[in-house]
């Protein structure tokens, strides 16, 4: 069995809710000097692409597959990609996904164990959840798939640490400990680990999982929180941060608890270089990053994913920050 193993490709997982931290454990994995290549799957809930643009420059490729669950709607081309890069298997050293932050891991595991020509040619290594210390609590409440996430991981990093204090983190630390107790829990911040404790260790236990779910390679049917939505806006013109600034701190000052989280990148005018902007809840990052390439569209483009999400007015107010900038 080991030797068999040792000719697959090894597939690691990234799985975490949204805004937990998974894109930033993915770009340390990239940018890292580790002499290895990886091929990388990036799946997002909703209809238009962020975070493939949140990934630093690399020689790694990207597949991005939207809108969906990626266990329903794009299982097949998942499985897809994977029979496609096995055919060029040379490329590569390894494979990395890193899913919607809505997704159940399970169905993604089930891949490498249905589908025979997956199986015949990659293995699961790992399953690695990023958990956000400060909202992982309040998501554990209103998420099935919150759980499960962590349920299923091999490696957990229990990611922004420096936001909570040492009474919740302990919370934290039992919380996750009673859903799971055996996977490996780095506690983290920006995701700082090192990387050998999270690629290519083999840590994938088959039978540790039917424990959890008995049907594990017979079940298809999982859990949706159908009340969240996503709503995707673009601008063909130049967004005014004066304008855009004070309208997203308002937005999340006052409808917060309801934005489970936010990206984007955006064009101001005049400027080299893309504006890339990332909140969970209340929580705003923004920066510069890297310049606008010569044949690159500047196009501004957000995403919001949350519950109770006025399009609309979110169109509205998005609309407005670009409004002046042709005038």
């Amino acid at each position: 069995m080991a030797s068999s193993l040792a000719s697959h490709i090894p597939v690691t997982v990234l799985t975490g809710y949204l805004g937990a931290g998974k894109t930033t454990l993915l770009n340390r994995i990239l940018s890292e000097n580790h002499g290895r290549k990886y091929a990388v799957i990036v799946n997002e809930f909703g209809e238009i692409g962020i975070d493939n643009d949140l990934i630093v420059d690399a020689d790694e490729e990207v597949f991005e597959m939207n809108n969906g669950c990626i266990c329903c709607t794009v299982r097949g081309d998942l499985i897809r990609i994977i029979e496609g890069l096995m055919k060029r298997k040379d490329d590569f050293d390894a494979i990395i996904i890193e899913t919607t932050g809505l997704a159940d891991p399970a169905p993604v595991a089930q891949t490498f164990f249905v589908d025979d020509e997956v199986r015949a040619r990659a293995s699961l290594d790992a399953i690695v959840t990023v958990v956000d210390a400060r909202h992982v609590l309040a998501r554990l409440e209103d998420s099935h798939e919150a759980e499960e996430q962590i349920a299923f991981a091999d490696v957990i990093l229990l990611n922004k640490i420096d936001l909570v204090d040492a009474q919740e983190l302990e919370q934290v630390r039992q919380r996750i400990r009673a859903i799971n107790g055996q996977a490996k829990l780095h506690e983290t911040q920006n995701c700082v680990v090192p990387l050998e404790e999270v690629m290519e260790r083999g840590a994938f236990d088959l039978d540790r999982i039917l424990e959890i779910e008995p049907n594990f390679l017979s079940e298809d049917d999982h859990e949706h929180d159908d009340s969240i939505t996503s709503v995707s806006l673009t601008s063909d013109a130049p967004i005014r941060p004066e304008l855009f600034m004070p309208w997203l701190r308002i937005l999340t000052t006052t409808q917060g608890q309801d934005i489970l989280r936010l990206k984007g990148v955006l064009a101001f005018p005049d400027e080299e270089q893309r504006y890339v902007v990332q909140g969970v809840h209340m929580l705003l990052d923004g920066d510069h990053q890297r310049a606008w390439k010569a044949d690159e569209e500047r196009v501004s483009r957000m995403v919001f994913i949350g519950r109770n999400l006025d399009s609309a007015a979110l169109r509205l107010g998005f609309n407005a920050c670009a409004a002046r900038a042709s005038q």
